[in-house]
């Protein structure tokens, strides 16, 4: 009887330990679905200012809404703004980096250029860059490499529909000044397609390299000195940085001006022609999404443009005394009277 009571014994400790093994696992795996999934952060980094910014970071986040993720809940989002010192850009994007993001979403290429030299692991998207090739962010637009992929606003034949544009609103159009920024990547290809399509339409176009807003002022002297009938503006920092004064300067001079992006006509520009610029945030969403699930940035190719608008501002018009054709109104966008 000993025997057997020794058996039964060891038995029962064998199930104890059986059924306490059995519990321990159950409430450790309770434990760890009962923890929250961990939320992904993203980081924001931006040249100029929170409220300068505030329009593309609404097309990001309504990318993101159009995606299923919910701000505060299952996505996070970490903004940065250098209030366009450029010099600031640096320091915020290691502050990013030290908060260990899981994506950097940039605006432009001061941002992507700060975010490349800060990290080389965590995935960075480009909401716009005009040429990431020959800025050395990416390999290639097909195969990126590394951890930079995203938008390139890089649209080489839109500079010759602005041409087009400003003979059909001017058809005794001969000289046109084009305002640009020589060191901006991307700008000798649009050069090229200008001189092409001038050429085409018996303009004679006019360069004018403005590296410093400081030169603003004196490349529309020389521009009025060459008795030039419109104005060109190519994309540039400088430019971005000083909207208003570029504008204001071609009303004052009462000359047609065309734009590259709708953010001129925000303030008073009289025509733009070029990429959506929210709709690049907005895109911007789609690759941080891919990237979230699991797919590498180097493997996931650059996005060239395919969407274009057209703006026209009547009130600019009326203001430097131009008449737009019915036949180019018709074919706007949008019209702002």
């Amino acid at each position: 009887m000993k025997v057997v009571s020794s058996q039964w014994s060891g038995v029962s400790k064998s199930v104890f330990c059986l059924a306490l093994s059995t519990t321990l696992f159950a409430l450790s795996v309770f434990a760890r679905a009962q923890q929250p999934a961990k939320v992904p952060r993203i980081g924001l980094l931006y040249s100029v200012s929170a409220s300068s910014g505030a329009p593309r970071i609404e097309a990001f986040r309504q990318g993101l809404r159009e995606l299923g993720y919910v701000e505060g809940k299952t996505i996070l989002l970490e903004d940065r703004y250098a209030d366009s010192k450029e010099d600031r850009v640096p320091a915020l994007a290691a502050e990013l980096v030290r908060l260990k993001v899981d994506v950097i979403v940039t605006s432009n290429s001061g941002p992507t250029r700060a975010a490349k030299e800060a990290t080389h692991t965590i995935p960075i998207v480009m909401a716009r860059d005009i040429d990431p090739v020959r800025n050395g962010f990416v390999a290639s637009l097909a195969r990126p490499g590394g951890n930079i992929t995203g938008l390139s606003s890089l649209a080489p034949e839109i500079s010759g529909k602005h041409v087009e544009l400003l003979k059909e609103i001017i058809p005794r159009l001969l000289r046109l000044a084009v305002l640009g920024t020589s060191t901006t990547p991307g700008h000798a290809q649009l050069l090229k397609e200008i001189e092409s399509a001038a050429g085409a339409f018996g303009v004679t176009p006019q360069y004018l390299d403005v590296p410093t807003p400081k030169e603003v002022n004196s490349a529309f002297r020389a521009a009025n000195k060459a008795r030039a009938d419109a104005i060109l503006v190519l994309g540039s920092g400088v430019y971005a940085a000083h909207r208003k004064q570029v504008v204001d300067i071609t009303i004052r001079n009462r000359l047609p001006a065309i734009y590259r992006s709708r953010e001129y006509m925000e303030v008073g520009g009289l025509m733009a022609y070029g990429v959506n610029p929210f709709d690049l945030d907005r895109r911007a969403a789609i690759y941080v999404d891919k990237i979230l699930k699991g797919r590498m940035p180097g493997d996931l190719p650059v996005e060239q443009p395919t969407k274009f608008e057209f703006i026209i501002n009547l009130k600019t018009a009326k203001q430097i005394g131009l008449n737009i054709p019915p036949n180019v109104l018709v074919r706007a966008d949008k019209v702002i009277k």
